[in-house]
């Protein structure tokens, strides 16, 4: 079993297809929110496998036609609310086995936004989404929006590895 970290899907989201970025390229390379769901699942599937665990750091739907999304993709699924996360929870029960507010995991806080800096002194990083493909200068900080780790769940550990590298052998 493998524990896998992701943000941001947007699934069934119009308008983040349309969304650029700060030097004017497409914030996502797919036309259309079916285009784009399609792949996202796609990825997800080849990364994760049945028996994995996966945190989803917030903002998994747009519309509630997209949940059923949601029961194509492959792991045991946690729910780190995210600011459009907004449906009752029973609408996302029905996919995963656990919804929270945020999560520490390995001395690391787990949340949709970044946390404030004054936290900085009670854990060891912070694993965000919500900023896409923006990023903090702080190594404190590792943001795990799709659009910054090729549109699929990346492996817990080797996140633990990149933030090592980048902190100089400290998680």
């Amino acid at each position: 079993m493998t524990t896998f970290l992701v943000a941001d899907t947007h699934f069934g989201h119009a308008g983040v297809c349309k969304f650029l970025n700060e030097d004017g390229s497409k914030l996502r390379p797919w036309a259309d929110p079916a285009e784009m769901d399609e792949e996202l699942v796609k990825r997800w599937n080849e990364t994760v496998g049945p028996k994995d665990k996966v945190y989803h750091v917030g903002d998994v739907v747009i519309n509630r036609r997209a949940l059923t999304t949601l029961s194509r993709l492959n792991g045991d699924k946690v729910l780190i609310k995210g600011n459009h996360d907004i449906f009752r929870l029973d609408d996302y029960t029905k996919y995963f086995r656990d919804i929270r507010g945020y999560h520490v995991m390995n001395n690391m806080i787990l949340s949709h936004i970044p946390v404030h800096p004054d936290s900085k002194g009670r854990f060891n990083a912070n694993i965000h989404g919500h900023l896409h493909s923006r990023k903090l200068e702080d190594s404190w900080y590792f943001c795990v929006s799709v659009e910054q780790i090729d549109f699929r769940p990346i492996a817990f550990d080797v996140v633990k590895e990149m933030l090592r590298e980048r902190n100089d052998g400290k998680e």
